[in-house]
Order: structure tokens, then sequence, then C-alpha cells
């Protein structure tokens, strides 16, 4: 089981990764073929029942056509805001 202080992580990450593909016109497996992941795995991500390793995290950067930095930048915007609105237990 995830540590209650995840939570808001994975629901920016999933947010942000969702948000982003959107924006680009992209589906979820396109997505998943840009960064050579699987299509299932998107799907996980998008609702925050997973994460990405740092490697991967990288690739989809680059599948989503944002740099690194930009993308962690909106995560941690969407964190505080998961935290704010008192996400931050199952």
């Amino acid at each position: 089981m995830r540590k209650v202080q995840d939570l808001p992580v994975l629901l920016a990450v999933a947010t942000a990764i969702k948000a982003r593909r959107t924006e680009i016109n992209i589906s979820q497996e396109e997505l998943a073929h840009r960064a050579d992941v699987h299509r299932s795995f998107v799907a996980r991500l998008e609702l925050a029942e997973t994460q990405p390793s740092l490697a991967v995290f990288f690739r989809l950067a680059t599948a989503l056509e944002i740099e690194v930095v930009e993308l962690i930048r909106t995560i941690v915007r969407r964190a505080e805001q998961e935290r704010r609105a008192g996400r931050s237990q199952v």
C-alpha cells in the first residue's frame, strides 16, 4: 500500500500527463508508442495507479514534447493544489 503522502504526487503526475497528452492531441496508444511503454501503463499512470521510473519519466516528457523541468514544475504545482484540496489521504 502506498504511503499517504504519495497520493498528491500520484494525482499530480496523472493530471499533468493526461492534460499534456490532451493538449498535444495524442491518444494513450500514441503516447505509449512514443515513450516505448505499454498502453495499459499509460492508462494506469493517468488513473494515478502507478508511477514511472526516472528513465520512463524522461521518455514520457520527450514523447509529450515538453522539457523535463517544465513537466516537473507542472507536477509540483499540481501536487501543492492536491495537498491544499486535502487529497493526501486514501
